[in-house]
């Protein structure tokens, strides 16, 4: 593909930073934007950006999507060729804490990145969606054909509705979109609040980890873990293929792990990253509202249109991750 003009919101988030990297190597122009809140360590937030910084191709903005003037200037002043929406308020426990930041963030931010692709026409817009939006689906794999109106967070709730917005938007003015449904992204540099980043962190600081499934081995919680690697290639895949209207692909590992398989799997990689084994102390508690019982994406729509197929494995994954957390945060 030829060298693209591509606006990245979000850009020091675990996605936004990884896939603005892989756009600069690939000889793209890139624009970075985030608000650097304080959701989680802003610490980590600017060593992404930190790396970045002696990219002559990148430039970064420290602005809010839900600033509708500072994003009408954004794109008044730069003739991008395309969007990559990653940035929102991420969580999904958090949204039950504090529903404001999810509407002005993920309804209201949404909302102007819209509306300035409408008035700056772009080649492709596309946009984090969530695989939260399945809910508690029963019927696994989850296929974008499926229903999802019963969302079970207000998290899940504005990523169905960016859904629905893009739709409208993309009939209305012809904007190429394509919503990405991402099933829990993990790997180097990735968000604290994710469990496999606080259950490490918990460890070091010598207390148990809390594990919200009953206890129940038998009926453990399943999430599709995705190694951030396999994500960004298949966001490279799909900025090159920009769609025709509206559509949504998940992107997720298309093979989904018990919770306590992932422990055992971390403590493992933990163990191989110290040079002695590793062992959590674990308490056990009952699901938490808003929580799904599992997370299994079929990929065949994303393989079909780019050949999409994940190849890292949860160890593989998670040892890169212990790797670069004991050498980051100098635990050896």
């Amino acid at each position: 593909m030829q060298s693209k003009s591509i606006l990245v919101t979000g850009a020091a988030g675990f996605v936004g930073y990884y896939l603005s990297e892989r756009l600069l190597q690939e000889g793209h122009t890139v624009v970075g934007i985030d608000n650097l809140n304080d959701y989680y360590d802003v610490n980590l937030k600017h060593e992404r950006l930190n790396k970045m910084k002696n990219h002559s191709a990148f430039t970064f903005l420290k602005i809010d999507l839900a600033d509708k003037a500072g994003i009408d200037e954004l794109f008044a002043t730069h003739n991008f060729d395309m969007v990559v929406n990653l940035a929102a308020q991420a969580g999904v426990r958090y949204s039950i804490e504090n529903p404001d930041a999810y509407i002005q963030s993920n309804i209201i931010g949404f909302h102007n990145i819209l509306e300035a692709c409408r008035h700056y026409p772009v080649e492709h817009l596309l946009y984090a969606s969530s695989s939260s939006v399945y809910g508690s689906n029963k019927k696994v794999p989850f296929e974008e054909t499926d229903f999802v109106d019963n969302p079970v967070s207000l998290y899940a709730a504005t990523k169905k509705s960016n859904e629905l917005m893009a739709h409208t938007y993309s009939h209305l003015y012809k904007i190429p979109a394509t919503g990405l449904r991402f099933f829990t992204v993990y790997g180097p540099m990735g968000r604290p609040d994710m469990a496999y980043f606080g259950f490490t962190d918990k460890f070091f600081n010598d207390e148990p980890i809390h594990i919200f499934n009953n206890g129940d081995f038998e009926n453990d919680l399943y999430r599709d873990f995705t190694y951030i690697d396999d994500i960004i290639t298949g966001i490279m895949g799909l900025i090159e293929k920009p769609a025709s209207g509206h559509t949504v692909f998940n992107i997720g590992n298309n093979n989904p792990e018990k919770l306590m398989v992932f422990i055992t799997s971390l403590e493992r990689a933990l163990s191989n990253s110290l040079g002695r084994e590793v062992e959590f102390e674990k308490i056990f508690e009952p699901i938490k509202p808003g929580d799904v019982p599992a997370t299994y994406a079929s990929t065949d729509k994303l393989q079909e249109a780019i050949g999409f197929k994940p190849e890292t494995s949860i160890q593989d994954g998670l040892q890169r991750f212990t790797d670069w957390y004991v050498s980051y945060y100098n635990k050896k």
